[in-house]
């Protein structure tokens, strides 16, 4: 893979990060490029929270080949720290295997330390082994059970 940047996604991106988020066996059931309101609205409720934006990476041509949301999360715990929280990381599948992955994460680690993040989480669907993996090989640690609990 030639040259890719990280950058603040638009709303125009918001059609290439849906169709990434459904580009998997787990994202087919759960996502849909064909309404784009429920991206856009969710879009712009980031935007006006402040702090918790979407990424894209982007190709030396121009296209969009990753994305990923990364939240900073002021709390009270270990001592007021601010955690920032990975979300949504996909790959296109033809950029699979080239290393953006790592080069993403590496950015979100990065920028999350520029913000005064004194920690990265994230969590990854149990289903999705060849991620954990990854995410172990990049120094992530499973030190919690994550739990969730459907509202709708």
């Amino acid at each position: 893979m030639g040259d890719v940047s990280c950058r603040t996604a638009t709303e125009a991106d918001l059609p290439a990060v849906a169709a990434l988020l459904a580009d998997d066996s787990i994202g087919q059931g759960r996502e849909s490029a064909a309404d784009m309101a429920p991206y856009r609205t969710a879009f712009r409720a980031m935007a006006a929270q402040g702090g918790n934006d979407l990424y894209v990476a982007v190709d030396d041509a121009g296209g969009i080949v990753g994305c990923f949301q990364l939240t900073l999360i002021p709390g009270v715990s270990l001592m007021g720290a601010v955690r920032a929280q990975i979300e949504g990381v996909r790959i296109a599948s033809a950029a699979r295997g080239t290393g953006l992955g790592e080069q993403m994460i590496r950015w979100a680690v990065d920028r999350a330390r520029e913000e005064g993040a004194a920690l990265v989480q994230l969590t990854s669907d149990l289903r999705r082994a060849d991620a954990i993996r990854f995410y172990e090989r990049l120094g992530f640690v499973h030190s919690h059970a994550g739990m969730k609990l459907p509202l709708n």
